[in-house]
């Protein structure tokens, strides 16, 4: 790194320069340059895996970019990791907190400092922090524990710290994600004062128009690792970086559709319950599953997609509301799922629906391995029947394995999430609820595990897809809901589905 010094109390520019960030065969980030002038409020768009998360990384010395070079400050640096970044005067504020809830404000500030003695003087430490907030354009209650704080004071003391510790430059990851429409305007009203102000620069992930437009004097937008679009804010329209965000509209599926008859299978009326962060809440008003369709859930990571998925699948409860599988009351027990022949294919398979230390043989035997041929309880593993249905489901689905004895966790992602599909999709199957089946996997893979959606969905299977990737929502679904903030807030057919449209309402819009 070079001998450039930060001055105290003024903005810095940062630059980069053709960035690249390989990880093996992969290329996460493709040629990207960005130019963030000294004082401005920058905005960093793009979809879910664009290479926005992999830039910011390589700026603030996470990651070592491949190639490519970096200016701060119009000097070029080599950013060896973090500490050299915070050298700088470059700060990051998190997506989600890094506070210690039982500590204060203050103590939290303190012990953020690379110079923190071991014997702290609180009452010097106190009348230092008192004038530096002075000089800060919003105050924070640094007196109680952060875990009493609301969210919008921890998101102002986060930036709060950053600026004590005496950068200038500061990344912001999505930080209004946990905080209410009005907690963010204020949060991001101080921040912009204070780029206007030329004492502070700023680049923001977002995937919010409203706060790009309001609040943003430049854009960047990246789409599978390329810079696609940028310039100045007021002279975009969000119908523009919608589009170039999203690009263009994927070919609707090849793969036939049957005519099948269409009945509720699931259905939820009003649910309320509380989100991850226990601060914002999921507002479902009114959603129904019909058999015979795919009906996919599109949205940008974090607003209630997750939750979703645990309310359907009993692992999250709800203060009000009723879920309804077939007209009746469903609680989404064991003993309901298999009455109704409502399935589920979570995220990341190998923590939320396997036994990871099982064989293969035992984790798709989880379906039947307690019911005897007439379907009643038995309390004894029929080890020949669970043999026999692991190679027939490891032959239909074409599950890799060395043996039906491998651990499951020996297998690759791909296997995984085909076998936990195969044991799903056993039998009759009125219901299959799925979470970013794909997230992951190689071609291969992927087409694989949408041939069989689109196949059950064929047999009358109603398929609920919630997706990040808006591609697979659009091949496959034959109606789209959109979901933002907790609530859905858009439908469309599969077939009068625009792109941009959606884009507009997952961002918020």
């Amino acid at each position: 790194m070079s001998a450039l010094k930060v001055t105290k109390g003024g903005a810095i520019s940062v630059e980069a320069i053709g960035m690249t960030m390989r990880f093996g065969d992969f290329t996460a980030l493709d040629n990207v340059s960005l130019k963030i002038p000294a004082g401005t409020f920058h905005a960093l768009l793009g979809e879910n895996g664009a290479g926005k998360s992999t830039l910011v990384k390589c700026l603030m010395g996470f990651n070592r970019a491949t190639s490519g070079e970096m200016l701060v400050a119009g000097s070029q640096v080599h950013m060896t990791d973090p500490k050299a970044a915070q050298a700088l005067g470059m700060g990051m504020v998190y997506q989600h907190f890094t506070l210690v809830p039982a500590l204060t404000g203050a103590e939290n500030l303190v012990i953020s400092r690379a110079d923190t003695p071991h014997m702290i003087d609180w009452a010097h430490e106190h009348r230092a922090l008192a004038a530096f907030m002075e000089t800060m354009p919003f105050q924070v209650p640094l007196t109680v524990p952060v875990r009493q704080l609301a969210a919008g004071e921890k998101q102002k003391l986060e930036i709060v710290k950053q600026l004590y510790l005496g950068n200038r430059f500061l990344i912001l990851d999505e930080p209004t994600s946990v905080l209410t429409p009005a907690e963010a305007d204020e949060v991001l009203g101080h921040v912009r004062a204070m780029t206007t102000a030329g004492a502070l620069t700023v680049l923001m992930i977002s995937h919010k128009f409203r706060e790009v437009t309001a609040f943003a004097d430049d854009v960047t937008i990246l789409r599978r690792g390329k810079y696609v679009a940028g310039g100045s804010v007021a002279t975009m329209s969000i119908e523009e970086m919608s589009s170039k965000m999203m690009g263009a509209a994927p070919v609707i599926s090849s793969r036939k559709r049957v005519d099948t008859p269409s009945n509720p299978v699931l259905s939820l009326q009003r649910i309320k319950a509380q989100d991850r962060s226990g601060l914002k809440t999921i507002e479902i008003d009114d959603m129904t599953l019909n058999s015979g369709e795919i009906l996919g859930i599109a949205g940008i990571s974090g607003n209630g997609q997750m939750e979703l998925m645990e309310i359907l699948t009993g692992q999250r409860r709800y203060q009000d509301g009723t879920i309804l599988a077939h007209g009746v009351p469903y609680k989404a027990t064991r003993a309901e799922a298999r009455a109704h022949k409502i399935r589920y294919l979570p995220e990341e398979p190998l923590r939320n629906a396997c036994a990871p230390k099982m064989s293969v043989a035992e984790n798709l035997a989880f379906k039947m391995f307690d019911a005897g041929k007439d379907g009643k309880p038995v309390f004894w593993r029929n080890r020949r029947a669970m043999a026999r249905n692991a190679v027939d489901l490891i032959a239909e689905f074409q599950v890799k394995t060395t043996s039906p004895e491998a651990r499951i966790a020996s297998l690759s992602g791909g296997n995984v999430q085909r076998a936990v599909l195969g044991r799903e999709l056993t039998g009759e199957v009125n219901a299959l609820v799925v979470s970013n089946p794909c997230f992951g996997l190689d071609f291969g893979a992927v087409s694989a595990i949408r041939d069989r959606l689109m196949e059950a969905r064929n047999k009358g299977t109603g398929v609920l897809l919630i997706s990040e990737d808006l591609d697979e929502i659009m091949e496959l679904s034959d109606r789209i809901l959109v979901m933002s903030e907790g609530k859905i807030t858009y439908e469309t057919t599969g077939a009068a589905a625009d792109v941009a449209e959606i884009g507009k309402h997952m961002a918020g819009h």
